[in-house]
């Protein structure tokens, strides 16, 4: 660790870290209105007699809704307490996905979240440091449906 580093030993030694596994289930209706909620207006999600017809035969999620969480999240303050950062404030860095399989009403998934990559940069506003996280999704029958990468930035 370089002295001026604001990523201590401690810090860098989480990378890697898994946090607890969170469980959500697919409903059709929470499906719905998740479409609504982010307006869109795709058959695919919402009518069941379209959504047959399609190749997926049926309804699916739009891209990067999950579901539910059921009983606990990983909230903000969760993956903050994993990095523990010495700077307070928070950007959103940008997000990544992969979808690998429709996600349907009824499917239970497990999302699997572990602590990727710390990086600092220097700014004109300062130091910089940069929490990568990385979340696998899973069906109920232990099939990767979508992994998505979070980039935090404290500043």
């Amino acid at each position: 660790m370089a002295d001026d580093s604001i990523i201590t030993d401690e810090t860098r030694a989480k990378i890697g870290t898994t946090l607890e596994p969170v469980v959500f289930e697919v409903e059709k209706g929470a499906i719905r209105r998740f479409a609504q909620a982010v307006e869109d207006p795709n058959p695919l999600y919402a009518e069941d007699e379209y959504a047959r017809k399609t190749p997926y035969g049926g309804i699916v999620c739009p891209p990067g809704f999950f579901g539910w969480p059921v009983g606990q999240t990983v909230g903000m303050e969760t993956l903050i307490n994993v990095v523990d950062p010495p700077l307070k404030n928070i950007l959103n860095g940008g997000n990544e996905a992969e979808f690998y399989l429709p996600v349907r009403p009824g499917d239970v998934l497990v999302s699997y979240t572990k602590l990727a990559d710390l990086y600092e940069k220097t700014g004109s506003a300062g130091k910089m440091l940069f929490a990568v996280f990385e979340a696998t999704y899973k069906n109920q029958v232990d099939q990767v449906v979508a992994k998505m990468r979070y980039t935090f930035i404290f500043y």
